[in-house]
């Protein structure tokens, strides 16, 4: 008998996203604009809170792509992103003719290292280019050193695009993740902690800030009878049916981080008495991460030899998806030529770790298949 996937991080509905998408339909709001998206961007605004606006986009990289735009970010100029990452946090950058500059992680929270990046700003200067922005990333919903790299955005004079798109739910010092950059940015793509099936969003302190996102995301219509065009614009706004189906969603939010947090806790109780195997945590109270994926590092002299890849092609095997940590972009094909700052920290986690399912619907018999599986690896 072949067992239904374990998946590693699958869309969870919460029950009331259907009522809203249903009255997009029986309102004809199939559009991208309407009710659902002014009440998804204000759900979100109350929810982030710092008074914040928002604006309801198709997709996180749309989001960061525009973000990128509204800082002044334009060809030949550079723009400093985190290294261990997706390839989503980086593209933008080359969307736009600009140059990245990448920056290796710390061993605490797995981001940006703010020594590397003091050295790649004093460096990047004196070679004459002064970066235009940086790009920090909450990875796996863990907040990065926010003090350390606000500190030297605001040194150097450079803003501060907040990759927050693992990171809806996450906290630092109690204010939001998503609130701390010139802009933040969100992603509700199917694997996130909560979903609009696609879909992310752009967060600022400055509502002129957000009716300029939302006028570029709209085409840069201007203001005429007719279609006038002075600025390039993109067809990157939310539409109301999938915006419905966050409204649904922010109504679990909290209920979801809860589960994920109860699920990173299965997985810390259970590698407690495995030696070899370090489950990453917050490093302090300081950080509330929303667990988005539990991740492992397995140390192979401590385990008879045994690596991630080991593990992640045995649970293959019981139909369980696992996946590598993300592999550093300043070691893929497309980014390699580029200049990075920092040592082999990103690196040596992606030779090592492994994400394990974590998702807010993983049932109880789902978990127990997951113990019987590492059990017998172990």
């Amino acid at each position: 008998m072949i067992l239904e996937k374990i998946w590693l991080s699958s869309p969870h509905m919460g029950g009331s996203e259907q009522k809203y998408v249903n009255e997009a339909f029986d309102t004809n709001w199939v559009a991208p604009l309407g009710p659902n998206v002014t009440g998804f961007e204000h759900d979100l605004e109350n929810y982030l809170k710092d008074n914040v606006s928002v604006a309801a986009l198709s997709s996180g990289t749309a989001a960061l792509h525009l973000g990128l735009v509204l800082l002044g970010v334009k060809a030949g100029d550079e723009v400093i992103c985190q290294s261990f990452t997706f390839s989503a946090s980086a593209n933008p950058i080359l969307y736009l003719g600009a140059t990245p500059v990448f920056i290796d992680s710390e061993p605490d929270t797995w981001n940006m290292c703010p020594v590397a990046l003091e050295e790649a700003i004093k460096d990047r200067i004196a070679k004459g280019k002064k970066p235009k922005a940086i790009i920090g990333v909450h990875l796996y919903g863990m907040p990065f050193k926010v003090d350390e790299i606000k500190a030297l955005a605001k040194k150097y004079d450079i803003a501060l695009l907040e990759d927050s798109a693992e990171a809806l739910g996450s906290s630092y010092k109690g204010q939001k993740c998503g609130t701390f950059g010139d802009i933040g940015v969100l992603s509700f793509n199917g694997n996130k902690i909560i979903t609009t099936s696609g879909g992310g969003a752009l967060v600022t302190h400055d509502q002129a800030v957000k009716e300029k996102a939302v006028f570029l995301a709209t085409q840069a219509r201007d203001s005429a009878p007719h279609y006038q065009h002075s600025e390039i614009g993109y067809n990157y706004r939310l539409s109301n049916i999938c915006a419905g189906i966050g409204r649904g969603q922010m109504e679990v939010l909290d209920a979801h981080v809860g589960l994920r947090k109860e699920m990173h806790q299965f997985y810390v109780d259970f590698f407690t008495k495995i030696e070899g195997i370090t489950v990453f945590r917050e490093p302090s109270s300081d950080f509330f991460s929303n667990q988005w994926l539990t991740a492992i590092i397995l140390k192979p002299d401590a385990l008879n030899g045994k690596t991630r890849e080991d593990l992640r092609l045995f649970l293959e095997d019981k139909n369980i998806e696992s996946r590598p940590l993300w592999k550093p972009m300043h070691l893929q094909p497309i980014f390699e030529s580029y200049p990075y700052y920092g040592g082999k920290i990103a690196e040596n986690l992606f030779d090592l770790g492994l994400c394990l399912p974590s998702g807010s619907n993983i049932n109880e018999i789902e978990k127990s298949r997951l113990k019987d599986a590492l059990e017998q690896f172990f």
